[in-house]
């Protein structure tokens, strides 16, 4: 099997969802193949759900392209969103790890592509590497303060606090991408929004309106740019 022409698209593929993952920062290539060769690749469309108190799961997944939300669902119905997964870092129910789904969906907000460990894999890989053990706890310890802040925000923060907050959470992660983009852009309706924001979509897009109307935001169909960043953070509060 000597396809020699297309051996360096093979190992870039190969490795795809290892590099440039935070954990796995300075890892020789030999430790990089043997933990993608465990970690298989799967896709997921915007809206479709990875996990779910349903269908709880034992697996790491490394997120490598698109966003993930994290939410629960309030027993009055309302969701609230615990977390934006961002490229190249990792979300999962694993106990080993001391990081628990509980009762929390897994959405994909994008359309996804995801590497999954097993729990077997990720004890044999991760945790018995000291250094990729210490990085996990860091991203988790993080994850958790941001969480509290966002339980906090849910609780004391207005609607249109809320919503403001959500923009701005949003635009910090979306870098532009081409040289001279002044003004982030993000590229979510206004449902997904409310679902982040945890209101109703006529409530986020009578704000959305008002926030606009200010000129604080440009709305077009599918996004959102944000036009005056420093006057929607006096609105979040």
């Amino acid at each position: 099997m000597n396809h020699s022409g297309d051996n360096t698209g093979d190992d870039a593929e190969k490795t795809f969802c290892i590099s440039e993952v935070d954990i796995f920062t300075d890892l020789t290539e030999a430790e990089m193949d043997a933990i993608a060769a465990a970690a298989p690749m799967k896709t997921y469309s915007a809206g479709e759900l990875l996990h779910s108190p349903t269908q709880p799961s034992e697996v790491l997944f490394i997120l490598k392209r698109g966003r993930v939300r994290i939410f629960r669902v309030s027993a009055e119905g309302r969701a609230l969103t615990t977390a934006i997964i961002r490229p190249g870092t990792i979300f999962g129910e694993m106990v080993l790890l001391g990081q628990r789904m509980y009762d929390n969906f897994a959405e994909a907000l994008d359309d996804v592509t995801v590497c999954v460990m097993s729990r077997t894999d990720v004890h044999r890989f991760l945790l018995s590497d000291a250094r990729i053990a210490a990085r996990i706890t860091e991203i988790l310890g993080r994850r958790l303060t941001d969480l509290e802040q966002r339980l906090a925000d849910s609780v004391f923060k207005s609607v249109p606090q809320r919503i403001a907050t959500t923009l701005l959470t949003l635009t910090t992660e979306t870098r532009p991408r081409v040289l001279g983009a002044r003004s982030p852009q993000i590229a979510l309706t206004h449902q997904q929004i409310a679902a982040l924001a945890g209101t109703s979509r006529e409530t986020t897009t009578k704000v959305l309106r008002d926030f606009a109307d200010q000129h604080l935001i440009r709305l077009a169909r599918g996004h959102i740019t944000v036009l005056d960043p420093e006057h929607l953070t006096d609105h979040a509060g």
